[in-house]
């Protein structure tokens, strides 16, 4: 595919996810909204709301622990029968309850937006779908766009109506630039202090390696959720004979002599590749979502309820 061939081709992909987010987030999509928020509230219902409390203390209600009293010390807090009982001035602490930060991480380098873009369309309906979620649960939202580097970012929210906020940042969101996780996410932690659940949506096609950037997310005490977007066709190319492959990010070229054989051990190596990712994430114990483009949306969010970890 020649430079003018690749330029036409990039123009017709972007018209396209243009042309698609127009109706991405239509009655139906919103209606399916309502939907899931109600199941959300059933699976959520029993649960306390302090399952949700930040471990930080506070001026809350629930005891924590004591510490020594210290000059300008709330005399309210000292626990006087520590001090009659062993002679020592101690303070109660309280935990303190926070609204649980939600942060949805969007790859929108090239490789989501290949072909006809239904990776990062899906994607974009996994995101608002789930954000709708959270608003609905009254969690502050928040959700930031990657590549190799931190593109975009949707300030904290919360509350059902700032679901549309939503859809209007997703619709301007186009795909382009190359991956690194591993880069942005050093940016998002960086400019994030405030910690909470990081739910990672990505095709997770890394050349530094996928495990860096959920990595990141696990020192910097942030809780990772990764959604992993799959298009099953990937894995089994409709090629043959002499044909010229490039990377859709770097634009790197390469002449490859397909056959059978050749299309057997590409399948093989896809599927390890996926493999590895699940295995990681069962060994370092990351809530983790193989999202094939096949399953439809909503049910794909309902396995993310069943999974665990999302609504807590």
């Amino acid at each position: 595919m020649g430079l003018l061939d690749r330029v036409v081709a990039g123009w017709r992909a972007r018209s396209a996810v243009a042309q698609g987010d127009d109706e991405l987030f239509d009655d139906e999509f919103q209606r399916k909204l309502d939907y899931l928020a109600l199941i959300s509230r059933r699976v959520f219902a029993g649960r306390m709301r302090a399952d949700r409390r930040t471990k930080k203390s506070g001026s809350g209600i629930e005891f924590a622990d004591y510490r020594a009293y210290q000059p300008g010390d709330d005399f309210r807090y000292l626990d006087w029968n520590i001090y009659q009982r062993f002679d020592r001035l101690l303070v109660r602490l309280f935990e303190e309850e926070e609204d649980l930060a939600i942060y949805f991480i969007l790859d929108v380098s090239a490789s989501m937006g290949f072909g006809d873009a239904r990776k990062l369309r899906y994607a974009k309906k996994l995101c608002a779908a789930l954000a709708y979620v959270g608003l609905a649960n009254l969690d502050r939202v928040c959700i930031v766009t990657t590549t190799n580097q931190v593109l975009g970012r949707m300030p904290d929210t919360r509350g059902k109506a700032r679901i549309f906020k939503v859809f209007r940042f997703l619709k301007e969101t186009r795909p382009g630039g190359t991956t690194d996780l591993g880069e942005a996410l050093k940016v998002f932690v960086a400019q994030h202090k405030r910690r909470g659940l990081a739910v990672l949506v990505s095709d997770l096609y890394d050349p530094s390696g996928f495990e860096r950037g959920i990595n990141v997310l696990r020192y910097n005490k942030f809780d990772p959720f990764v959604v992993h977007v799959i298009d099953p066709a990937e894995g089994h190319p409709k090629l043959t004979g002499d044909v010229l492959v490039y990377d859709c990010e770097t634009g790197d070229e390469r002449e490859v002599t397909v056959t059978a054989k050749v299309l057997e051990r590409f399948a093989q190596a896809h599927l390890g590749y996926l493999h590895s990712i699940e295995r990681f994430a069962a060994t370092h114990q990351v809530p983790y979502i193989a999202a094939d483009m096949n399953i439809p949306f909503e049910e794909l969010i309902l396995r993310v309820f069943r999974r665990g970890g999302f609504l807590r």
